[in-house]
């Protein structure tokens, strides 16, 4: 059996499941805003789960940001607390075992392609689109994490802007101008609405007012689109996944699923586009079970 571990920046979610995906048990705790409470939390779920079911299970750890090779120390991570700590070895230690760590894009990644939408496919790029843009990928059912420990950061790429473009380049708090994430995030989207129409509103309004027909979020949304095709044909361009599983907020906007292939067409270099570009299985219970499915791509 196995444990994945969602570290998330409110909640901290446990799961366990078998080795074909069955989950069995689902927890969640209030996540500590601080280190060693982090990992209590994370050593208080395992146990309850292994005692309860008696056990010895693989262990998986989803977490903001991802280990660097030269520290190996979390780097990157929204929940700031975790940062510059060397998270995988203090669980390790407190919990007497080796155990799987992973960013959570690449859980996202993982539990798609292992038994959800993209499970039909040998090459999965996982992407989230919400408060940031992150990704990840997966070949043979397999995280890759590339030589420098950052695979799946299309987020951090420039956008490629046309000279007909309303929208500027913007500040990235990486220290880069113009990238995907300014972009194609929701506070990205929100504010690049605002600067066409002047008006203030969450991406999720905006996203509800398409779908019941206003014109102008509706004709917002299409030029979103394009933005969206011109960031996924750079993945395309380069790993020619099979499929493309979108998660976040963005994954709900019904407009992508029958619209993207033809803007993708503009940019990608092909005389066809025959990735999928598909919906999540799993929501927000990706992360959590791709974390436990770091045991699972093991065997």
């Amino acid at each position: 059996m196995h444990i994945g571990i969602d570290l998330g920046g409110t909640k901290t979610e446990s799961i366990i499941i078998d080795q074909n995906g069955k989950e069995i048990e689902r927890l969640r705790k209030e996540t500590p805003k601080n280190y060693n409470g982090t990992l209590d939390t994370v050593c208080e779920l395992v146990f309850y789960l292994e005692k309860k079911y008696q056990k010895n299970c693989s262990v998986g750890v989803g977490s903001p940001g991802a280990l660097s090779n030269e520290t190996n120390c979390i780097k990157g991570g929204n929940s700031t607390w975790l940062n510059d700590r060397p998270l995988k070895k203090d669980i390790e230690l407190r919990l007497n075992r080796k155990i799987f760590l992973q960013n959570d894009a690449n859980c996202f990644a993982l539990s798609e392609a292992f038994d959800g939408a993209g499970s039909n496919h040998e090459i999965v790029f996982g992407v989230i689109i919400g408060t940031g843009v992150g990704g990840g990928l997966v070949i043979n059912k397999k995280v890759i994490n590339g030589f420098n420990n950052i695979t799946g950061e299309w987020g951090h790429n420039q956008m490629s802007v046309g000279s007909n473009d309303k929208w500027k380049r913007h500040d990235c708090y990486c220290g880069k101008k113009g990238c995907i994430e300014t972009f194609l995030s929701g506070p990205g989207f929100s504010k690049h609405y605002f600067d066409l129409y002047n008006v203030n509103l969450d991406a999720k309004i905006i996203q509800e007012n398409a779908n019941n027909g206003d014109e102008k979020s509706l004709e917002f949304v299409f030029q979103y689109l394009d933005y969206l095709a011109r960031g996924l044909s750079q993945i395309i361009n380069i790993i020619d996944p099979g499929a493309i599983v979108l998660g976040g907020g963005v994954s709900n906007m019904k407009q992508i699923y029958g619209n993207i292939n033809s803007k993708l067409k503009k940019y990608v270099f092909s005389d066809t586009v025959n990735t999928e570009i598909l919906k999540n299985k799993f929501g927000d219970s990706s992360g959590v079970r791709g974390a436990a499915s770091l045991g699972r791509q093991s065997i």
